[in-house]
């Protein structure tokens, strides 16, 4: 159940890829025109697609306030290892994910966690390692099952082309795939993503690193805005999962969420389907 799962998580990058890649102009390395922006895939518009979330030059939109709150202190040592503790000993994720290499990424993503009122700061952070324990089977696997197989190769995407030889199935906690992800991805967080994808599942922090990369540019802006748990489900699986795709995978990641909604002392809030 779990390999398909995070099968599915990586096909769904296609139809995001769709969604979330505005009508382009033309493809740009942050050359734009100065009343330009250049969005996070590296090419030009004015539009939210390209000044919002993962903007890298131009008039970009400025992000929310932050809050006082603390992730540390709510991601404390209890929380994070009665995850990691279901997990199997012989599980290659036990010894490679840590709640301090979660924190070492974190430092990266300064509004992760920190917009809106505590209680949305909270919703945020569960939502996250709902689906994180969910792509991962309680932080397990590093590795997409079977993923060396398969081939995540997409030849349309000329900004990022792939590298002979090289796979981009799902690695890490939110099972970063595809050369368009890893491409930009690499760029933001200092790696080289088409020609050393690798690394992801070699270093706890940057593979920490990519899940946030992800989130903050596809899911954050979902949750923070309060449109509910289930947005975040479309936002990463979309019709694979949701309007009755996989309703057995959605009740599944609703059921890691309103827990660690629990655990965490606030409401999960409405919309918790999609």
């Amino acid at each position: 159940m779990l390999s398909s799962t995070i099968t599915m998580n990586i096909f769904a990058t296609i139809i995001l890829a769709g969604i979330l890649l505005p009508e382009l102009t033309a493809a740009q390395n942050c050359g734009c025109a100065a009343d330009l922006c250049c969005s996070r895939y590296g090419y030009c518009g004015t539009s939210d697609d390209y000044c919002g979330a993962g903007c890298q030059a131009g008039p970009c939109t400025a992000p929310p306030p932050q809050n006082g709150v603390s992730v540390e202190s709510i991601v404390t040592d209890s929380f994070f290892n009665q995850i990691i503790d279901q997990a199997e000993g012989s599980c290659a994720g036990k010894g490679f994910y840590s709640r301090s290499k979660f924190l070492e990424a974190l430092e990266s993503y300064s509004q992760f966690g920190r917009v809106g009122t505590e209680d949305d700061s909270k919703r945020e952070i569960a939502a996250f390692f709902a689906h994180a324990t969910h792509e991962t089977g309680h932080f397990c696997y590093i590795e997409e099952i079977d993923g060396p197989s398969k081939d995540y190769c997409d030849e349309n995407s000329t900004q990022y082309p792939c590298a002979p030889n090289k796979g981009y199935y799902g690695r890490g906690p939110i099972q970063l795939s595809w050369n368009f992800n890893y491409g930009p991805a690499g760029s933001s967080i200092g790696f080289d993503g088409l020609n050393n994808p690798e690394i992801v599942a070699e270093d706890p922090v940057v593979s920490f690193k990519t899940a946030l990369w992800y989130w903050m540019n596809n899911v954050h802006s979902v949750i923070t805005s309060g449109q509910g748990f289930g947005a975040t489900i479309r936002a990463i699986n979309g019709a694979l999962e949701c309007d009755g795709g996989n309703p057995d995978t959605v009740s599944a990641r609703v059921g890691y969420y309103t827990d660690y909604c629990s655990q965490l002392g606030v409401a999960p809030g409405d919309n918790l389907r999609c």
